[in-house]
């Protein structure tokens, strides 16, 4: 009978819809609350512990204590064995390590784990390669490579492992950045170590590569969607973040958060750094476009560092509504050549896949593949 473990990080995303930047710190995590946002980790790793209750399969199951895991697999209709303790409401990267190291030297053949790159790092600190690992994603930004690409991909692949198909492993990088720096607009990512994971081109997410579009390209792109602007000025824009992005505030010479979401109306800066609230008030009921990017090695346009942009949002302003932009040597390297969305609301998710209109540079547009 094969064993899992169970550690999912309860405030993991918080940061994302609140704007933050992240999650990190007891402080980021009160001003999450204060505006009402919680996190999505219990439902996302619902996802997994349902069709792993559902599979038929006799298995083992060790959790982690309340919120870190035993909570979410009661609901699931699983009967965890608990290892460790926790103060509840106050948990912390060292209750992680602990109850990680405690259920490997149990002898578990399958950690699962959903969190960020934050939480990544704890797991790597604690077992090292020498444990076979699989992260369900749940924070803001998750450039690490240990993370499937959705919860229905690491659904899929904990249940393909559960019923003995053979699998590869292989060890992938875990990275995080500095989450201070981030928030004054500066990416300082760093490698902090690996994980054994099973192998899926298809399921799992690569590590995101640093982008190197050229100047011309961003000014090509940038144009053309300025153009576009003044021409349908009765709109709201909603800029994302990125690179990419921020070429167009550039070229309206206007204040750019590239990290974060800002709004313009009329060729004038409405809103800067909006949170998912703000950002749903300022677009209920008001003709929008948003203007979103292509994360470079991943393909997420949805649901990677840009919550703010959250299933209501989204809704409100209309699928029909976003204006895809990306420079044409990043979707080249992109891997299985499509792009990818995790908004967190499936239903939604599935309305986006098909094939999308890209804006590549002047005049110039390309079809690619949205899937999950």
């Amino acid at each position: 009978m094969k064993t899992i473990g169970l550690i999912l990080n309860p405030v993991a995303g918080v940061g994302g819809p609140a704007g933050l930047k992240g999650s990190d710190g007891a402080e980021i995590q009160r001003l999450a609350r204060e505006l009402g946002i919680h996190s999505a980790v219990q439902r996302r790793a619902s996802v997994v512990l349902e069709r792993l209750a559902s599979s038929g399969e006799k298995f083992r199951l060790l959790s982690a204590p309340g919120e870190m895991g035993e909570t979410a697999a009661l609901a699931a209709g699983l009967h965890p064995e608990i290892v460790g303790s926790i103060a509840s409401g106050a948990t912390t990267a060292a209750d992680t390590i602990r109850i990680a190291r405690e259920m490997q030297a149990a002898g578990i053949d399958l950690l699962l784990f959903a969190g960020g790159d934050g939480t990544a790092r704890n797991i790597a600190e604690a077992v090292g390669t020498d444990q076979t690992v699989l992260g369900i994603p749940g924070g803001v930004k998750i450039h690490s490579g240990v993370y499937a690409r959705n919860p229905a991909s690491a659904a899929e692949l904990a249940a393909r492992w559960l019923d003995g198909e053979a699998m590869e492993t292989a060890e992938a990088e875990v990275m995080d950045i500095d989450e201070d720096k981030f928030r004054d607009g500066v990416v300082d990512a760093r490698l902090y170590g690996y994980l054994k994971i099973l192998r899926s081109p298809t399921l799992m997410q690569c590590c995101k590569s640093a982008g190197h579009s050229s100047i011309e390209a961003l000014n090509d792109i940038a144009n053309e969607i300025v153009d576009y602007m003044e021409e349908h000025d009765e709109l709201r824009y909603v800029i994302g973040s990125g690179t990419t992005p921020r070429g167009i505030m550039e070229l309206l010479e206007l204040p750019n958060t590239l990290l974060g979401v800002d709004v313009v109306e009329h060729g004038e800066l409405l809103a800067s750094d909006v949170n998912e609230p703000q950002l749903f008030e300022l677009v209920n009921g008001h003709p929008s476009k948003i203007v979103l990017t292509v994360i470079g090695g991943q393909g997420h346009i949805l649901g990677r560092g840009n919550q703010q942009l959250s299933p209501r949002v989204l809704r409100a302003v209309g699928l029909e509504n976003l204006m895809i932009i990306a420079d044409p040597d990043k979707l080249a390297g992109l891997p299985n050549h499509c792009l990818v969305v995790d908004s967190g609301d499936p239903e939604l998710d599935k309305a986006l896949c098909g094939y999308r209109q890209i804006i590549t540079g002047a005049g110039q547009t390309t079809m690619m593949k949205i899937t999950t």
